[in-house]
Protein backbone atom coordinates (compact mmCIF):
# COMPACT_ATOMS: atom_id res chain seq x y z
CA UNK A 1 0.00 0.00 0.00
CA UNK A 2 1.39 3.60 -0.89
CA UNK A 3 -0.29 6.81 0.77
CA UNK A 4 0.26 9.85 -0.54
CA UNK A 5 -0.86 13.35 0.84
CA UNK A 6 -2.70 15.69 -1.39
CA UNK A 7 -2.98 19.50 0.32
CA UNK A 8 -5.90 21.75 -0.43
CA UNK A 9 -5.06 25.19 -2.36
CA UNK A 10 -6.69 28.80 -1.93
CA UNK A 11 -10.55 28.48 -1.80
CA UNK A 12 -10.34 25.59 1.20
CA UNK A 13 -9.81 28.36 4.08
CA UNK A 14 -12.26 28.78 6.87
CA UNK A 15 -11.86 30.80 9.93
CA UNK A 16 -10.76 28.64 13.02
CA UNK A 17 -9.27 26.08 10.52
CA UNK A 18 -6.35 24.04 12.45
CA UNK A 19 -7.35 25.41 15.78
CA UNK A 20 -8.52 21.66 16.98
CA UNK A 21 -4.58 20.89 16.07
CA UNK A 22 -3.23 23.48 17.70
CA UNK A 23 -4.91 22.33 20.57
CA UNK A 24 -4.43 18.55 20.28
CA UNK A 25 -0.89 18.71 18.84
CA UNK A 26 2.44 20.60 20.81
CA UNK A 27 4.34 20.10 17.48
CA UNK A 28 1.81 21.97 16.18
CA UNK A 29 1.88 25.20 18.47
CA UNK A 30 5.24 25.13 17.84
CA UNK A 31 4.81 24.99 13.94
CA UNK A 32 2.46 28.28 14.83
CA UNK A 33 5.11 29.66 16.50
CA UNK A 34 7.71 29.21 13.71
CA UNK A 35 5.36 30.29 11.24
CA UNK A 36 4.87 33.25 13.06
CA UNK A 37 8.59 34.35 13.75
CA UNK A 38 9.16 33.26 9.71
CA UNK A 39 6.11 35.27 8.13
CA UNK A 40 6.20 38.36 10.87
CA UNK A 41 2.13 37.62 11.54
CA UNK A 42 0.74 36.83 14.50
CA UNK A 43 -0.63 33.14 12.91
CA UNK A 44 -2.81 31.80 15.33
CA UNK A 45 -4.87 35.44 15.32
CA UNK A 46 -5.32 35.36 11.48
CA UNK A 47 -6.48 31.38 11.74
CA UNK A 48 -8.59 31.89 14.58
CA UNK A 49 -10.28 35.49 14.58
CA UNK A 50 -9.81 36.19 11.45
CA UNK A 51 -13.33 36.80 9.39
CA UNK A 52 -14.07 35.09 5.70
CA UNK A 53 -13.71 38.21 4.26
CA UNK A 54 -9.90 39.02 5.73
CA UNK A 55 -8.83 34.88 5.06
CA UNK A 56 -10.33 35.80 1.33
CA UNK A 57 -7.17 37.97 0.63
CA UNK A 58 -4.69 36.47 -1.41
CA UNK A 59 -1.84 37.91 0.89
CA UNK A 60 -3.61 36.27 4.16
CA UNK A 61 -5.39 33.49 2.38
CA UNK A 62 -2.04 31.47 1.12
CA UNK A 63 0.15 31.66 4.09
CA UNK A 64 -2.81 30.47 6.09
CA UNK A 65 -3.84 27.51 4.23
CA UNK A 66 0.06 26.25 3.90
CA UNK A 67 0.26 26.46 7.63
CA UNK A 68 -2.94 24.41 8.48
CA UNK A 69 -2.10 21.84 5.83
CA UNK A 70 1.61 21.57 7.49
CA UNK A 71 -0.87 21.17 10.63
CA UNK A 72 -3.09 18.24 9.19
CA UNK A 73 0.28 16.80 7.75
CA UNK A 74 1.84 16.76 11.08
CA UNK A 75 -0.80 15.09 13.19
CA UNK A 76 -1.16 12.54 10.58
CA UNK A 77 1.84 11.70 11.01
CA UNK A 78 1.88 11.93 14.91
CA UNK A 79 -1.08 9.58 14.61
CA UNK A 80 1.03 6.75 13.06
CA UNK A 81 -0.05 7.62 9.35
CA UNK A 82 2.97 6.33 6.87
CA UNK A 83 3.13 8.42 3.62
CA UNK A 84 5.36 7.60 0.87
CA UNK A 85 4.28 10.65 -1.85
CA UNK A 86 3.17 14.52 -2.26
CA UNK A 87 1.33 16.03 -4.44
CA UNK A 88 -0.44 19.38 -4.11
CA UNK A 89 -3.19 21.60 -5.59
CA UNK A 90 -2.16 24.91 -6.70
CA UNK A 91 -0.60 26.73 -3.72
CA UNK A 92 -0.68 23.04 -1.82
CA UNK A 93 2.16 22.33 -3.82
CA UNK A 94 4.28 24.31 -1.58
CA UNK A 95 3.34 22.23 1.35
CA UNK A 96 3.83 19.17 -0.99
CA UNK A 97 7.51 20.75 -1.74
CA UNK A 98 8.44 21.76 1.75
CA UNK A 99 6.64 17.77 2.76
CA UNK A 100 9.25 16.63 0.28
CA UNK A 101 12.69 18.34 1.52
CA UNK A 102 12.72 20.97 -1.33
CA UNK A 103 11.82 24.12 0.49
CA UNK A 104 13.00 24.50 4.28
CA UNK A 105 10.43 25.64 6.76
CA UNK A 106 12.46 28.99 7.24
CA UNK A 107 11.97 29.59 3.85
CA UNK A 108 8.45 28.37 2.85
CA UNK A 109 6.44 31.13 5.24
CA UNK A 110 8.20 34.04 3.30
CA UNK A 111 8.06 32.57 0.20
CA UNK A 112 4.36 31.66 0.56
CA UNK A 113 3.47 35.26 2.04
CA UNK A 114 5.65 36.98 -0.82
CA UNK A 115 3.80 35.05 -3.88
CA UNK A 116 0.31 35.93 -1.96
CA UNK A 117 1.29 39.78 -1.65
CA UNK A 118 2.31 39.64 -5.44
CA UNK A 119 -0.85 37.62 -6.89
CA UNK A 120 -3.18 39.89 -4.91
CA UNK A 121 -1.09 43.44 -5.75
CA UNK A 122 -0.32 42.28 -9.53
CA UNK A 123 -4.77 40.44 -9.94
CA UNK A 124 -5.65 44.23 -8.85
CA UNK A 125 -4.54 45.51 -12.56
CA UNK A 126 -7.06 42.89 -14.28
CA UNK A 127 -9.92 44.32 -12.35
CA UNK A 128 -12.45 46.50 -14.22
CA UNK A 129 -14.79 49.17 -13.49
CA UNK A 130 -17.43 46.20 -13.72
CA UNK A 131 -15.72 44.36 -10.93
CA UNK A 132 -13.02 42.31 -10.04
CA UNK A 133 -11.09 39.81 -11.77
CA UNK A 134 -11.37 36.20 -10.85
CA UNK A 135 -12.10 32.84 -11.41
CA UNK A 136 -15.26 30.65 -12.02
CA UNK A 137 -15.36 26.53 -12.04
CA UNK A 138 -17.58 25.15 -15.18
CA UNK A 139 -19.23 21.98 -14.26
CA UNK A 140 -20.54 19.72 -16.12
CA UNK A 141 -18.76 19.30 -19.39
CA UNK A 142 -15.34 17.42 -20.16
CA UNK A 143 -12.47 19.16 -21.12
CA UNK A 144 -12.40 18.31 -25.08
CA UNK A 145 -15.96 20.63 -24.94
CA UNK A 146 -15.01 23.38 -22.42
CA UNK A 147 -11.76 24.09 -24.57
CA UNK A 148 -13.69 24.20 -27.66
CA UNK A 149 -16.02 26.14 -26.21
CA UNK A 150 -13.12 28.41 -25.58
CA UNK A 151 -11.67 28.78 -28.45
CA UNK A 152 -15.22 30.93 -29.40
CA UNK A 153 -14.14 32.79 -26.23
CA UNK A 154 -10.50 34.03 -27.93
CA UNK A 155 -11.28 37.67 -27.82
CA UNK A 156 -12.15 37.77 -24.32
CA UNK A 157 -9.86 38.00 -21.91
CA UNK A 158 -11.06 34.65 -20.40
CA UNK A 159 -8.09 31.63 -19.85
CA UNK A 160 -8.16 27.79 -18.96
CA UNK A 161 -6.63 27.76 -15.25
CA UNK A 162 -7.25 24.50 -14.00
CA UNK A 163 -8.57 21.05 -15.06
CA UNK A 164 -9.94 19.98 -11.80
CA UNK A 165 -12.19 16.61 -12.89
CA UNK A 166 -13.01 14.77 -15.76
CA UNK A 167 -16.16 16.81 -16.35
CA UNK A 168 -14.94 19.90 -14.57
CA UNK A 169 -12.76 22.94 -15.52
CA UNK A 170 -12.16 26.22 -14.09
CA UNK A 171 -11.47 29.84 -16.26
CA UNK A 172 -9.84 32.32 -15.20
CA UNK A 173 -10.64 35.99 -16.39
CA UNK A 174 -12.09 39.65 -15.75
CA UNK A 175 -15.09 40.24 -14.31
CA UNK A 176 -16.86 41.26 -17.72
CA UNK A 177 -15.33 38.00 -19.30
CA UNK A 178 -16.69 35.99 -16.90
CA UNK A 179 -20.01 36.87 -16.93
CA UNK A 180 -20.12 36.63 -20.65
CA UNK A 181 -18.23 33.29 -20.50
CA UNK A 182 -20.87 31.97 -17.69
CA UNK A 183 -23.61 32.54 -20.22
CA UNK A 184 -21.99 31.04 -23.18
CA UNK A 185 -20.95 27.94 -21.23
CA UNK A 186 -24.75 27.04 -19.40
CA UNK A 187 -26.02 27.94 -23.12
CA UNK A 188 -23.40 25.20 -24.86
CA UNK A 189 -24.68 22.32 -21.52
CA UNK A 190 -22.99 23.31 -18.45
CA UNK A 191 -24.84 22.14 -15.53
CA UNK A 192 -23.35 25.01 -13.51
CA UNK A 193 -21.08 27.77 -13.57
CA UNK A 194 -19.88 28.77 -10.20
CA UNK A 195 -17.62 31.47 -8.79
CA UNK A 196 -14.59 30.65 -6.90
CA UNK A 197 -13.44 32.08 -3.20
CA UNK A 198 -10.18 33.64 -4.50
CA UNK A 199 -9.39 37.53 -5.19
CA UNK A 200 -7.80 36.97 -8.81
CA UNK A 201 -7.51 35.51 -12.17
CA UNK A 202 -4.91 32.60 -11.27
CA UNK A 203 -3.11 30.35 -13.31
CA UNK A 204 -3.62 32.47 -16.45
CA UNK A 205 -1.45 35.17 -18.53
CA UNK A 206 -3.33 37.99 -16.56
CA UNK A 207 -1.03 37.58 -13.89
CA UNK A 208 1.90 36.93 -16.16
CA UNK A 209 3.77 40.12 -14.35
CA UNK A 210 3.55 37.65 -10.79
CA UNK A 211 5.51 35.20 -11.94
CA UNK A 212 8.19 37.50 -12.89
CA UNK A 213 8.26 39.15 -9.60
CA UNK A 214 8.34 35.68 -8.06
CA UNK A 215 11.46 34.80 -9.98
CA UNK A 216 13.39 37.86 -8.83
CA UNK A 217 12.04 37.04 -5.57
CA UNK A 218 12.83 33.77 -5.69
CA UNK A 219 16.43 34.02 -6.54
CA UNK A 220 18.11 33.69 -3.46
CA UNK A 221 16.38 30.82 -2.28
CA UNK A 222 17.92 27.31 -2.23
CA UNK A 223 15.43 24.76 -3.35
CA UNK A 224 16.84 21.49 -3.00
CA UNK A 225 16.26 18.13 -4.31
CA UNK A 226 13.23 16.27 -2.95
CA UNK A 227 13.71 13.49 -0.54
CA UNK A 228 10.59 11.70 -1.08
CA UNK A 229 7.84 11.95 -4.22
CA UNK A 230 6.87 14.82 -5.03
CA UNK A 231 4.26 15.73 -8.41
CA UNK A 232 4.19 19.13 -10.60
CA UNK A 233 0.68 20.72 -11.58
CA UNK A 234 2.66 22.06 -14.86
CA UNK A 235 4.17 18.72 -15.88
CA UNK A 236 1.70 16.30 -14.08
CA UNK A 237 4.96 14.13 -13.61
CA UNK A 238 7.24 14.07 -10.62
CA UNK A 239 9.51 16.55 -9.71
CA UNK A 240 13.29 15.55 -9.73
CA UNK A 241 15.51 18.30 -8.90
CA UNK A 242 15.50 21.53 -6.32
CA UNK A 243 16.55 23.96 -9.45
CA UNK A 244 13.32 22.34 -11.19
CA UNK A 245 10.73 23.03 -8.75
CA UNK A 246 11.95 26.24 -8.45
CA UNK A 247 11.07 27.05 -12.46
CA UNK A 248 7.82 25.13 -12.01
CA UNK A 249 6.68 27.38 -8.34
CA UNK A 250 7.47 30.49 -11.30
CA UNK A 251 5.33 28.65 -14.00
CA UNK A 252 2.41 27.48 -12.49
CA UNK A 253 1.59 30.79 -11.43
CA UNK A 254 0.78 31.16 -15.50
CA UNK A 255 0.31 27.91 -16.14
CA UNK A 256 -3.04 25.49 -16.26
CA UNK A 257 -3.14 22.94 -13.30
CA UNK A 258 -3.02 19.65 -14.72
CA UNK A 259 -4.97 17.97 -11.75
CA UNK A 260 -6.16 15.31 -13.62
CA UNK A 261 -3.27 14.17 -15.57
CA UNK A 262 -1.53 14.45 -12.01
CA UNK A 263 -3.79 12.36 -10.75
CA UNK A 264 -3.49 9.68 -13.45
CA UNK A 265 0.14 9.79 -12.76
CA UNK A 266 -0.06 9.06 -9.29
CA UNK A 267 -2.13 6.08 -9.91
CA UNK A 268 0.28 4.96 -12.25
CA UNK A 269 3.05 5.34 -9.71
CA UNK A 270 1.14 2.60 -7.61
CA UNK A 271 -0.49 5.10 -4.97
CA UNK A 272 -3.90 3.51 -3.57
CA UNK A 273 -4.34 5.64 -0.49
CA UNK A 274 -4.77 9.59 -0.17
CA UNK A 275 -5.72 11.79 2.35
CA UNK A 276 -6.89 15.67 2.20
CA UNK A 277 -4.55 16.75 3.92
CA UNK A 278 -5.79 19.94 4.81
CA UNK A 279 -9.12 22.19 5.06
CA UNK A 280 -12.05 21.80 3.18
CA UNK A 281 -13.29 19.08 0.89
CA UNK A 282 -12.48 19.95 -2.66
CA UNK A 283 -10.18 17.28 -3.48
CA UNK A 284 -11.93 14.42 -1.84
CA UNK A 285 -14.68 15.99 -4.33
CA UNK A 286 -12.45 15.84 -7.18
CA UNK A 287 -11.14 12.75 -6.67
CA UNK A 288 -14.10 11.35 -6.04
CA UNK A 289 -15.36 12.34 -9.83
CA UNK A 290 -11.73 10.75 -11.02
CA UNK A 291 -11.39 7.08 -9.41
CA UNK A 292 -13.98 5.52 -7.32
CA UNK A 293 -11.36 2.29 -7.09
CA UNK A 294 -9.12 3.97 -4.34
CA UNK A 295 -9.92 6.20 -1.10
CA UNK A 296 -8.97 9.76 -0.13
CA UNK A 297 -9.99 10.54 3.33
CA UNK A 298 -10.64 13.81 5.07
CA UNK A 299 -8.11 15.10 7.27
CA UNK A 300 -8.58 18.52 7.72
CA UNK A 301 -10.05 18.21 11.02
CA UNK A 302 -9.03 15.88 14.29
CA UNK A 303 -11.81 14.25 14.24
CA UNK A 304 -11.51 13.01 11.04
CA UNK A 305 -7.84 11.24 11.61
CA UNK A 306 -8.23 8.00 13.02
CA UNK A 307 -5.64 6.74 15.23
CA UNK A 308 -4.61 3.75 13.40
CA UNK A 309 -1.87 3.15 10.86
CA UNK A 310 -3.00 2.84 7.68
CA UNK A 311 -0.15 0.83 6.93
Amino acid sequence: MKTCFLFPGQGAQYPGMAKDFWEASQKVKLLFEAASEYSGIDMKRLLFAADEAELKETDKTQIAVTLANLASSTVLKERGITVQGYAGFSLGEYSAFHEAGIIALQDLFPIVKARGEIMERVSRSADTEEGQAGMAAVIGLAKTEASRILKTLEAERIFLANHTSPTQIVLSGTSTALAKAEQVFKDAGARRVVRLRVSGPFHSPLIEQAALELKAFLADFVFHDPVAPVYSNVTAERVHGGDQAKELCIRQVVSTVRWVDEEKTLLSDGYTHFYETGPGSVLRGLWKAFCSEYPCLPAGKLEDIKTESKE
